[in-house]
């Protein structure tokens, strides 16, 4: 549920009886795309906002800290990432983060909805910095298919940067995609999943992800906890899972010694949010508290 009443954009979340609003400009764009509603907002304070089907998913201001927290856990986790494939994140920004790191030989954005790409080109552009690096891939249609037609074994890394778990990106939280996920990684394998609110989702959304993950054969996941200002609590969350490896330990050095620049990702934010929160332990089963086992 929206409103825009007297310049200000707000997003409702009626069953949570809260809401987030932001002081706009201007509309700068409205489409119905073939999927989904989309808008594009000028804000007084927080750059662009990008709107679909009334929620809000990015701004110019604070979306590095979602792309950062995406990629750059499960990047260094992974011993050695060559094949990264991002379902969703038709904006780029994952994409753009992914394509920092100079082992990655190869990247696939596969994004159901084109029309999210090319207005991130206009309106986003710096998040789209990396679209013609010779690595990056395209792909406009169904993830959910696409994952499931790979090559078994092809990919090192998949990022599910998807919107919530309603229309289009539904099936993207659903046992059978992550057993199609299990078959298409290498060994040493990741995947990792945005999974909404600590907060509000730890014993629905998040504890389904858990379970599901670890009964399409994933050995080890991990939730990790990072801020984002202009989602539901102002908490979020990325979900990943390895076929074999632990997700506590990771390449320390290499992430501190990482030859590109990042505003919110270090080692010591990635240490600190392997930890979480107590309430998260209680309702997780699977979870293992560092130190105790």
């Amino acid at each position: 549920m929206t409103a825009l009443n007297e310049g200000w954009f707000t997003e409702v979340f009626q069953d949570q009886g809260t809401a987030f609003s932001l002081q706009v400009k201007k509309k700068l764009h409205e489409e119905q795309t073939p999927f989904q509603k989309l808008e594009i907002y000028e804000t007084e304070t927080f750059g662009n906002l990008m709107v679909l089907d009334g929620c809000v998913m990015l701004t110019t201001r604070d979306n590095f800290l979602y792309h950062e927290m995406m990629t750059h856990p499960a990047l260094f986790t992974h011993r050695d990432p060559k094949k990264v494939v991002i379902v969703g994140g038709g904006d780029c920004g994952t994409l753009k983060e992914v394509l920092k790191h100079p082992g990655v030989e190869e990247a696939w954005q596969v994004e159901i909805d084109e029309r999210v790409t090319r207005m991130s080109e206009k309106y986003f552009p710096e998040l789209c910095a990396a679209n013609d690096d010779p690595r990056a891939n395209f792909f406009f249609g169904d993830g959910i298919q696409w994952i499931r037609d790979i090559e078994p074994g092809s990919v090192d890394l998949i990022i599910i940067d998807s919107t919530d778990p309603v229309g289009p990106a539904e099936g993207l939280f659903a046992l059978d995609f992550y057993r199609d996920a299990m078959l298409a990684l290498r060994e040493g394998g990741i995947i990792v999943q945005q999974s909404e609110s600590p907060l509000l989702h730890t014993g629905t959304i998040i504890k389904s992800i858990h379970e599901d993950m670890r009964k399409a054969g994933f050995g080890h996941v991990q939730t990790l906890p990072f801020p984002q200002p202009v989602y539901p609590t102002g908490w979020w969350s990325c979900t990943m899972a390895s076929k074999d490896n632990p997700l506590r330990y990771f390449r320390e050095e290499d992430a501190t010694n990482r030859p590109f620049v990042t505003r919110y990702y270090n080692p010591g934010v990635h240490q600190g949010a392997l930890a979480m929160p107590q309430f998260m332990v209680d309702e997780l089963d699977d979870y293992v508290v560092p130190g105790e086992g």
